[in-house]
């Protein structure tokens, strides 16, 4: 095909993908009781799983700590007009964007799928699927870890007892959001570094070359999407640096496949 039928093509496989994610929208849309109440403001209840279990933790060693407090000090508002409505709908698409993402990657996949050999395709098969677990790990990891962690220290963070703390209903939910969607990304580190050593791009060499500035980067990704404590931030960088080891064992196994590969053409 010329360059405007791929991007004809193109076009067709993001509008079905964007449909895809409207549909499942608009099911989240009038799901809103959950979606809000169970989901969104889960967190902010002192009884979610992750509250109790380092309130446990902090018992059995006979430390108090404020996760066993009764409720967080904060109380969640709206200020603009039509702050809840616009809060709904942008919540409902990126539910709407989580839940459809494995349709989102058949889509991509069939977008790239006719330029991969037959061999590349046969070994590919299981893209999807590995790509969309690895997210939904991400993704519970961000919500059941990174949220709360963050919503419990910035929400009882104060400097004054003169300050009351009364955070918009848009603040906390991209604090939500930010979480949970960059761990759901992050997490498709083995996947990129896979297509990145198939292209030639990246190797075992240098992943182990700058393993110690990766760390570093790791670190700094870390402070950036926890709150500034040393706690959260090494729960945070410990995953991403077990999946970056994993990268490296799936760069150094596509070059071995690769070598077999030619050994068998030129044999």
């Amino acid at each position: 095909m010329s360059f405007l039928d791929h991007l004809e093509e193109l076009r067709w496989h993001l509008i079905r993908a964007t449909l895809g994610v409207l549909i499942i929208a608009t099911g989240a849309f009038f799901a809103k009781s959950f979606i809000f109440d169970t989901i969104i403001f889960g967190p902010k209840n002192m009884n979610f799983p992750t509250y109790t279990f380092f309130c446990n933790i902090a018992k059995t060693f006979g430390i108090d700590s404020d996760f066993c407090a009764d409720s967080l000090p904060f109380t969640i508002q709206n200020r603009t007009m039509a702050g809840l409505f616009s809060a709904h709908i942008w919540t409902s698409i990126w539910a709407g964007f989580i839940l459809a993402f494995p349709y989102v990657l058949w889509e991509l996949w069939k977008f790239i799928s006719p330029g991969l050999h037959s061999k590349e395709r046969k070994h590919s098969r299981g893209f999807i699927f590995i790509a969309s677990l690895l997210f939904f790990i991400g993704v519970t990891f961000g919500y059941y870890v990174i949220a709360p962690l963050s919503i419990h220290f910035l929400g009882t963070y104060n400097v004054s007892s003169q300050i009351t703390n009364e955070i918009d209903i848009s603040s906390y939910i991209a604090t939500l959001r930010a979480s949970v969607i960059a761990c759901g990304l992050i997490f498709e580190l083995p996947i990129i570094i896979y297509f990145l050593t198939k292209i030639g791009l990246v190797t075992p060499e240098t992943l182990r070359k700058y393993r110690k500035i990766s760390l570093v980067v790791v670190l700094i990704l870390a402070a950036i999407i926890t709150p500034p404590d040393v706690v959260s931030q090494i729960v945070v960088a410990i995953p991403i640096l077990v999946l970056y080891e994993i990268s490296i064992h799936i760069s150094s196994a596509v070059l071995k496949k690769e070598a077999k590969k030619m050994k068998k053409q030129h044999g």
